[in-house]
């Protein structure tokens, strides 16, 4: 069995990460204590890829890591109703909280912390039999997530070199902020993420609080709102990697199909059917409808527009009993000839598809969709502005030399995330008569 070690750090990583937990041990048939109560061999097929199997099968429990550097989330994510599931060893936890500090995350503080971490990861990877790789659930604005979500990526990735290493990122928005220095953290943070990560899924709270209001039409959507979508997207990710299936079943073939260029590793993602609760019984769900939602930009679970740029690769799972796999292909193949211009023509057959019997709890079918599009530098040039206005007046930066920071670090950052905004461009107009000639230009002599 190919395991997977999760780790989720910060306060935002912990609500998210504990509500993936509730959403996966539902869809595998493990309550709140670990017991199985399902009612399919496959829930049990592939369980040890997230879970650790105790007492003959009699009780399971998350290969997880919970980390903050404050210890308020991590008890509330013990005290509530699947506190119970995790072990009790995995909560690693600090005092004083980073501050929205990416400097107090990765260098102070978030070193304290750093050995207590990694003893707690090795110990959960010594119990694996196969070791595929390793997610990560954090977020990019705060300081615990970003800063020493960041390190751990780091020192992991350091220490197993030849696994793969996954991020489920949550990107900071203007319009959704609740703390000034988002666009220094989320910078710093995206400079490591581009050296040391195989996959990262950009989740942005802007298109989250977007579709609970105008596509769920919940007026106040509540947090709990928002990481329910973001675990339903978390949970259709993984489908292949939980449930027998033949496609995209580990990290490693996922990234391979997914990667073109090594830096260009951020995804968009995507859930369909998203309907109103009042629209429900007027919307027909089918494979059609799954792929038409799905390709939509409405259904992204990342504030930018897929039709600014072109999809250099597409990865779609179809989640739902009696789901033909012809009907799947003709729908994929039909949407590459409509909308030809949005994929880019020097990747042939650049969409895969998966299909997985099981359906999400609730829903009769549901597709996830997983888009390498060159429009994410929307994203990363939105940050990029706020960033250089602040760091032009050199505002708060006091806060992070008086961690030990150097301002090199601030000019590197800034100049790393310019250069993959320019990558994404360049291979957004790339064309295959270009190609052709600079190909024939290049002496392979």
């Amino acid at each position: 069995m190919r395991e997977i070690v999760h780790l989720q750090v910060g306060q935002c990583g912990n609500l998210i990460g504990a509500k993936f937990w509730e959403v996966i041990s539902d869809e595998h048939g493990i309550n709140p204590s670990g017991e199985y109560v399902g009612d399919s061999p496959l829930q049990l097929e592939r369980i040890k890829v997230y879970y650790n199997e105790m007492w003959k099968g009699d009780k399971y429990v998350p290969r997880a890591v919970l980390v903050d550097l404050e210890p308020g989330t991590i008890d509330s994510v013990r005290s509530g109703e699947f506190g119970r599931l995790f072990k009790p060893d995995n909560f690693v936890f600090g005092k004083n909280g980073a501050s929205n500090n990416w400097a107090k995350g990765h260098y102070t503080d978030g070193l304290e912390l750093l050995d207590s971490v990694l003893d707690v990861v090795r110990k959960e990877t010594e119990g694996c039999d196969c070791l595929q790789g390793f997610q990560l659930v954090h977020s990019l604005g705060g300081g615990t997530g970003s800063g020493m979500g960041t390190l751990l990526v780091n020192k992991i990735r350091e220490e197993f070199s030849d696994r793969m290493v996954n991020t489920f990122s949550v990107f900071p928005s203007p319009k959704v902020s609740d703390t000034v220095v988002e666009p220094y953290n989320a910078t710093l943070s995206v400079h490591q993420l581009v050296e040391y990560t195989d996959g990262t899924f950009c989740i942005d709270n802007e298109a989250l609080y977007d579709k609970c209001f105008r596509t769920l039409k919940l007026k106040d959507p509540p947090y709990s709102a928002l990481n329910h979508l973001v675990s339903m997207t978390m949970s259709g990710v993984t489908t292949c990697l939980r449930f027998p299936g033949q496609l995209n079943s580990d990290l490693r073939k996922l990234a391979v199909n997914m990667v073109p260029f090594p830096r260009l590793h951020f995804f968009m993602p995507g859930f369909a059917p998203l309907t109103a609760i009042g629209n429900k019984q007027y919307s027909k769900l089918n494979v059609s409808e799954l792929t038409i939602q799905m390709f939509d930009a409405k259904n992204m679970m990342t504030a930018c527009d897929p039709r600014h740029g072109r999809y250099l690769t597409v990865a779609t799972i179809f989640r739902g009993r009696r789901m033909s796999m012809k009907e799947v292909e003709e729908q994929m193949m039909n949407i590459q000839d409509k909308s030809s211009s949005s994929f880019v023509e020097w990747i042939p057959n650049n969409v895969k598809t998966a299909v997985c019997d099981i359906p999400p709890r609730g829903l009769a079918m549901s597709s996830t969709f997983i888009g390498n599009n060159t429009a994410i530098q929307e994203i990363f040039q939105r940050i990029s502005v706020q960033f250089t206005a602040m760091k032009r007046r050199r505002a708060f930066m006091h806060w992070y030399t008086g961690e030990g920071m150097d301002i090199i670090e601030f000019n590197e950052a800034e100049n790393n995330m310019n250069d993959l905004v320019s990558e994404y461009q360049q291979h957004q107009e790339a064309s295959t008569e270009d190609d052709w000639k600079e190909f024939e230009m290049e002496d392979y002599s």
